[in-house]
């Protein structure tokens, strides 16, 4: 069989195998193990939306994931996540223009934060059954032209009805970190969910800002013709920069995704130490965020509120520091990554436990060291969650991400009651607890723990990605080296026998003719 015609596969015994290639009958349709075989997947999204010969799924050739699409994923996140956070400093002026009170608008950020929820839910795990270029370009539609109902409504009731269905649909982020994890090479897969992590964390930045800053000169809905604007940029940018890439997991259900997901937190160790961490570090996030409003605004520092949001523009350092956070994790094992980050955390937090009610820079130090750190850790944990299976990277991201929620409502309710009751010192420590409590999480694992154990230390105590690597990598050496003795041993063998089994029957023949002869001998004699 020639090589154009056959593939040599590789059993887990180390033998090869020869396998015939796929019945030119079956090309472009789907293979019995669920791959697609066709040059191009799909030529039309929906079926009759053109995708740009460049972005057509082409396994010969895969779309390069260089530096100008990584950062339209973080601006796509930017935008998209934005919709979550416009809300909250327009409170005010909704309670104006509607003729409420405060209380009924209030619950406005959280029906969003609500919808966001039932996404990550119910719609972020169709990144692992469907093609994700359909999906991110229909979720962006859908939300983009929501917002026009957000700007022009004059009834509360459909105000809080369409926040809700635009939390859901701005979910994008997320689709997004998996598909990056698929697309970049091992090698640059944190920095490439760095970027898109940091885009999201700067939409929650810049929402905040701009409708503070708009709506004190013109009327809030201008905000959300902004948002519009914006939204159907980056639903143009997914057009033209989004790769196609085929559907996952061919023959598994929508109710069997959402069952593995809830598999996966009672059977990946990995997962749940993730979680363990995620759900604290998040709740210390939130919770300086929110306090921080009370603690500037008190003595001893009164300051107004104009000034008090500035100082979610120093959140701008965490974003900046992007690249070189993902540079640097992937020059480590994820583990190392996040115990550096952890680390680090605990000094800040106890600094703030020190001295943030004495100093403002105190204040910006904690501010910056957060923003970094938090990252740090988020990309690092995030980096080994998505490597655990390529095929389900969407489910994985999501529940990580639901677990990061949790975390900022604990973060949200906990840190205020604390702050308001007790003061900025014991609300401080709180968050040096938590820290405290992911550092423990963490020693439980080590760096090279095999994946279906609880508890252990088992592999070493290698942090540095490339030695892991080279070590792998001879190990691989040596078990092919070892098999290819084997198989030549077994040859040899073989070749033994065979001439074992020539021999037999001569030296049987041999014999006979020698017993014949000293027969015929002793006969003579008597003779």
């Amino acid at each position: 069989m020639s090589g154009s015609q056959a593939s040599v596969h590789r059993n887990s015994t180390g033998s090869s195998a020869t396998l015939p290639a796929p019945d030119a009958s079956l090309r472009g349709k789907a293979q019995p193990n669920g791959a697609v075989t066709s040059r191009r997947a799909s030529r039309r999204d929906f079926g009759v939306i053109p995708i740009p010969g460049r972005l057509q799924y082409d396994p010969d050739h895969p779309a390069h994931f260089g530096l100008a699409m990584n950062v339209t994923f973080g601006i796509a996140s930017t935008f998209v996540v934005a919709n979550l956070y416009y809300c909250q400093p327009l409170l005010i002026q909704f309670s104006q223009s509607f003729g409420v009170t405060y209380q009924e608008v209030s619950n406005i950020p959280t029906l969003v934060q609500a919808g966001y929820a039932i996404g990550l839910l119910f719609i972020t795990p169709l990144g692992d059954l469907v093609r994700r270029r359909e999906l991110l370009l229909l979720l962006t539609f859908i939300t983009a032209s929501l917002s026009i109902g957000l700007a022009i409504t004059k009834n509360l009731i459909a105000f809080e009805v369409l926040s809700f269905l635009v939390g859901i649909g701005s979910v994008v982020p997320q689709i997004l970190m998996p598909l990056a994890a698929d697309l970049a090479p091992p090698e640059r897969r944190a920095s490439a969910l760095s970027i898109v992590l940091s885009g999201l964390l700067f939409g929650v930045l810049i929402a905040r800002v701009l409708a503070g800053v708009v709506a004190q000169f013109v009327t809030w809905r201008v905000v959300y013709y902004i948002a519009i604007g914006v939204q159907y940029v980056v639903l143009a940018m997914l057009y033209y920069m989004l790769p196609d890439y085929p559907a996952k997991n061919k023959g598994v259900t929508y109710f069997g995704i959402l069952y593995s997901m809830a598999k996966f937190t009672v059977t990946e160790p990995l997962l749940v130490q993730a979680i363990l961490i995620t759900v604290p570090s998040s709740a210390c996030f939130t919770n300086w965020w929110v306090t921080l409003t009370f603690l500037l605004g008190g003595p001893p520092y009164n300051y107004s509120t104009v000034v008090i949001g500035l100082f979610g523009v120093v959140g701008i350092v965490g974003v900046a520091c992007a690249p070189l956070i993902g540079r640097t994790i992937d020059k480590l094992v994820p583990w190392s990554a996040t115990l550096v980050a952890i680390i680090a955390l605990i000094i800040t937090f106890t600094l703030q436990t020190a001295a943030v009610g004495l100093s403002v820079a105190v204040v910006v130090i904690v501010t910056i060291g957060l923003d970094v750190f938090r990252q740090t850790q988020q990309v690092s944990l995030t980096t080994a969650v998505l490597g655990l299976d390529p095929n389900a990277r969407s489910r994985l991201n999501a529940v990580l991400i639901l677990s990061l929620f949790i975390g900022q409502v604990m973060g949200t309710s906990v840190g205020a009651k604390v702050f308001n009751e007790h003061g900025w010192r014991p609300d401080a420590a709180l968050n040096l607890a938590w820290t405290g409590f992911t550092l423990f999480v963490l020693f439980l694992r080590g760096p090279h723990c095999p994946r279906y154990k609880w508890i252990g230390w088992e592999g070493g105590f290698e942090l540095r990605k490339s030695r892991v690597v080279a070590r792998q990598q001879a190990q691989k050496d040596a078990a092919a080296a070892a098999a290819a003795n084997a198989e030549k041993g077994g040859e040899g063998r073989e070749v033994q026998e065979r001439k074992d089994d020539e021999g037999a029957p001569a030296a049987a023949g041999d014999g006979d003719e020698r017993r014949r002869e000293s027969t015929e001998k002793r006969g003579d004699d008597a003779v």
